[in-house]
């Protein structure tokens, strides 16, 4: 279920035998896509790293994920159809051209590399917080050197959409990036959130 205002979040628990440790939101998201392509159970996995991590207060330290300060959270799992290709992410999308003037980001997680770019993201409240960019140049230096405090929105060309379900167009295809990692190229993504699909230690 996921999280309610107010309701307290996560458990005491450390990684079971079976989970899978890993680095970065990439790999996260390439343990969940060859499960679901084996049509086996997500394993449960340990965060060592990654703005999925960082969102979770995770610190990196191998020995804490099977240790009683351990924290096991449940968290939601993006998905997205670009241009007909389908993408599991953990902690974010975005779909972009090379100075953000013209772009589409969807966030699971808090952070995306330096920028707090999804300060109002929670991996578990059951929806992406998305933004369709539009910038022109006069924007550009002054919102992301705001995006690394959190303090870029509300902007009138970032248009901010908090939902489960999400589509978009860019003016042309653009590089889609998928939990930091380019994937291919899209001009039309469509975007979904399954709740509670994934299980993480920190």
């Amino acid at each position: 279920m996921t999280i309610e205002k107010g309701q307290p979040w996560g458990k005491p628990g450390g990684l079971p035998d079976t989970g899978v440790v890993v680095s970065t939101d990439r790999e996260a998201a390439l343990v969940v896509t060859e499960a679901r392509r084996a049509g086996l159970p997500l394993p449960v996995i340990g965060l060592l790293g990654g703005d999925l991590c960082r969102t979770l207060g995770g610190t990196g330290d191998e020995g804490r994920l099977r240790s009683a300060e351990a924290m096991t959270f449940p968290v939601d799992l993006g998905s997205v159809l670009a241009d007909g290709v389908h993408h599991l992410f953990v902690a974010h999308l975005v779909v972009r051209d090379a100075w953000w003037s013209d772009g589409f980001v969807a966030m699971n997680a808090q952070w995306l590399g330096r920028l707090n770019l999804g300060p109002r993201a929670h991996p578990n409240d059951g929806r992406l917080d998305t933004y369709r960019i539009t910038l022109n140049k006069a924007d550009l230096l002054e919102v992301r050197r705001r995006a690394r405090m959190g303090a870029h929105l509300p902007h009138p060309r970032l248009r901010e959409e908090r939902s489960a379900a999400v589509q978009a167009s860019l003016d042309a295809a653009r590089p889609v990036h998928v939990d930091g990692f380019v994937v291919g190229r899209a001009k039309n993504v469509s975007v979904r959130l399954e709740p509670d699909a994934l299980t993480v230690v920190v």
